[in-house]
């Protein structure tokens, strides 16, 4: 994992950034904001069948795009199976291969023996549903033919350490987004309340919901589960935050930090991308003499500033550093202090750039474009045309404009994203 060696130390390599691509749209988005490599799904077999995922034809113009801009592509094949799920598996397999996707996300041991045996040349990274959490575990892995673990989220910074030290293979954990009740995903409750199972994809996200009681006698008259004084979510926790990690996790030989958010919006996927990515590449400047003590290293401080934009339940470590109370882990409202929002992304490039919109703007609106990397311009639009050349002054969402602004977006790229202070009625 050291990439350069001198008499005082040692640099750790860069790990991949891999960002979540729930459809068509999210993957270039990602991409666009940084992304080493992206996970996707197809319309069967993924523990995100609500996500908008990617039918075979989709999927070979996906992959496509993602090499031709230097991205990896990995597809989650995640389920806990029952017997009726291999009906179709091998043909599906077959699909991925000819799509040429560079490797399957697999927990269930039986997908993982008919994938080695149908499509043998296709690496398998197994998914953190494996619940991967000691070197032993690690070790029987790598045995079975895979090529990445995607540990469980429930480990401790040593806790890695001490399976990195042990093992030899690639290691992938976790770095941001939401954290479900059960270990590392494993839940039945969504299936038990709504009928959706959460292992088959179809999570309805229950520990999310928030609860009263019904006391038998008292039909109609609801009683609050109160925790604590701050709410009465009994579930469910704060989303995962590494951002301030990230050094430790790097000198740790981390290979691959995932971001979670598949069923996200653009702007979540486009947003914490574009954090991470800054963070690794700030990170990659540092000098070997840095690097003697990790835990030492401070990343820029409008890292944090900008993590907290993307809208977020509120921020833990999980088990980063100690085991998590209710205090690191309760929320108190489904989303912490957002403070801007998405107006529109750019489908053309131009001195007059075609958007799309996605919240209400009019003209005078003061937004701002998020270049990759940590920078925004700050721009007031000035004319907006549709695309039959009418001048209008307030879009809609869905509407596609020609849009002027001050002082002229000259770094406008395709699928860039503008966004505004959430300031208005």
């Amino acid at each position: 994992m050291m990439k350069k060696e001198s008499d005082k130390g040692r640099i750790p390599a860069i790990p991949e950034l891999l960002a979540p691509a729930g459809n068509y749209e999210k993957m270039v988005t990602a991409i666009h904001y940084g992304a080493d490599a992206v996970y996707m799904g197809g319309k069967q077999f993924s523990l995100r069948a609500k996500a908008g995922n990617f039918s075979d034809e989709v999927m070979l113009e996906a992959v496509a795009y993602a090499h031709a801009h230097g991205v990896k592509v990995y597809i989650t094949i995640n389920i806990l199976a029952h017997n009726r799920d291999f009906t179709d598996l091998d043909s599906y397999l077959l699909s991925l291969r000819n799509a040429k996707v560079d490797a399957l996300i697999i927990s269930d041991p039986g997908i993982l023996l008919q994938a080695r045996k149908t499509v043998p040349e296709i690496p398998v990274h197994l998914s953190t549903q494996a619940n991967v959490t000691n070197a032993w575990s690690a070790t029987f892995w790598f045995e079975q033919g895979v090529s990445r673990l995607n540990l469980a989220r429930e480990l401790s910074l040593q806790e890695f350490r001490e399976v990195r030290d042990k093992v030899k293979g690639e290691l992938e954990i976790f770095v941001h987004g939401a954290i479900c009740i059960s270990y590392s995903g494993r839940c039945m409750l969504s299936n038990y309340m709504t009928g959706r199972d959460a292992n088959q994809g179809a999570c309805a996200h229950p520990c999310r919901y928030k609860y009263s009681l019904i006391e038998e006698k008292r039909p109609g008259e609801y009683f609050p589960v109160e925790e604590d004084e701050r709410g009465t979510y009994i579930f469910n926790s704060k989303d995962l935050c590494l951002l301030q990690g990230l050094p430790e996790l790097v000198a740790s030989g981390a290979d691959s930090l995932k971001i979670e958010g598949r069923m996200k919006s653009i702007f979540y996927v486009g947003g914490v991308t574009r954090i991470y990515r800054a963070a690794l590449d700030y990170l990659s400047t540092l000098s070997v003499t840095a690097w003697e003590d990790s835990s030492a290293i401070q990343l820029p401080e409008n890292l944090a500033i900008e993590i907290a934009k993307t809208g977020t339940r509120g921020g833990t470590e999980n088990f980063f550093k100690q085991v998590p109370g209710g205090s690191e882990m309760i929320y108190t409202t489904t989303r912490v202090g957002i403070k801007v929002e998405p107006v529109a992304v750019i489908r053309a490039e131009g001195v007059m750039p075609l958007v799309e919109i996605r919240n209400v703007l009019e003209t005078g609106d003061a937004i701002e474009y998020m270049l990759p990397g940590m920078d925004c311009i700050s721009l007031t639009v000035l004319r907006m045309e549709t695309e039959n050349g009418e001048e209008i002054i307030r879009a809609n969402p869905g509407n596609r404009v020609f849009l002027s602004t001050d002082p002229v977006l000259r770094n406008g790229r395709l699928n860039g994203i503008l966004r505004r202070l959430k300031n208005k009625a």
